[in-house]
């Protein structure tokens, strides 16, 4: 009997990690799904925003959630973050599309490298050594990546796009912990991507795309699976799951992008890819624990 109630404490932790690990899974398949849509980057990250912000407002009625904010800095800060979005999503299928999956995934890791020095300055908090010590080594792992530093080369330009995209997740990542402080994730990240939504609408209308069946439906499968239901169970799964794991499994999404960009587009990274992309993963794990660490301490 003992055990049988054990067990039954253990399900929601199991069926947390269950759902945090599907959640990152999602967010690595976006990459892969923007490779089968056959348009400019910048309607990819429009029409995922659109789909997403949708899905989030219909859930905000169901809910009766309130998407009222405290005052008007929260709301200026709020669509700013949603103008950084457009250009972080944007510039990741850039990246991609530019190069391969494996190069946006890695690159996009390579974000705690700008939070190292913008963080402090936003904050007023202390440069920590070991904070240098990773973003040395993310630079270390870049560098190993970038086969020439001539724009002409398609990996080097995606790694470009790469390093924008992460520059600009980390500005996010910074003006999300002020509000994560005040409001739940969801409200957040419907401002945030409806702010996106309405800067990227004039591309998504006037630019001149050949709109078929299998591209909206990969569209509105990023926009709807890997952003507005993966997040919603990435925020729900975190509530029975330790900070320091969630970090460190949410530092799979790079795994499992270039995972899947193998299985179906044929993607095989070379050795320089792999050895680089090594190095920033772990920099970035070690990162989302010693910040764990000091947040639980």
């Amino acid at each position: 009997m003992a055990e049988h109630e054990k067990t039954r404490k253990r399900d929601p932790h199991k069926n947390s990690l269950a759902l945090l690990h599907f959640s990152v899974m999602m967010f690595g398949f976006s990459a892969v799904l923007g490779q089968f849509v056959s348009v400019p980057a910048v309607v990819i990250a429009g029409g995922r925003v659109i789909f997403s912000s949708i899905a989030l407002l219909l859930c905000a009625f169901v809910t009766k959630a309130s998407l009222r904010l405290r005052c008007k800095k929260d709301y200026g800060i709020a669509l700013f973050t949603g103008v950084i979005l457009a250009v972080h999503w944007t510039t990741f299928f850039q990246s991609i599309q530019s190069s391969s999956v494996a190069i946006g995934a890695i690159t996009f890791s390579a974000f705690p490298l700008f939070l190292t020095v913008l963080e402090p300055l936003v904050f007023h908090e202390k440069l920590r050594f070991r904070s240098v010590i990773s973003a040395f080594v993310l630079v270390l792992g870049v560098g190993i990546t970038i086969p020439s530093f001539s724009l002409e080369n398609e990996t080097t330009m995606g790694i470009f796009w790469g390093l924008i995209s992460a520059l600009a997740y980390g500005v996010m990542s910074l003006s999300n912990r002020y509000l994560s402080g005040f409001y739940e994730s969801r409200t957040i990240c419907f401002y945030e991507q409806g702010a996106a939504a309405v800067v990227l609408l004039p591309a998504v209308v006037l630019l001149q795309v050949q709109w078929t069946v299998e591209a909206v439906a990969g569209i509105a499968a990023i926009g709807l699976v890997c952003t507005a239901l993966a997040h919603s169970l990435y925020v729900a799964a975190q509530r029975n799951v330790k900070a320091q794991t969630a970090g460190v499994i949410s530092g799979m999404e790079t795994v499992y992008g270039i995972l899947f960009a193998f299985l179906f587009l044929g993607e095989v990274p070379g050795i320089r890819e792999l050895i680089g992309g090594a190095i920033i993963l772990g920099a970035a794990v070690f990162s989302s624990l010693t910040s764990s660490k000091r947040t639980l301490s």
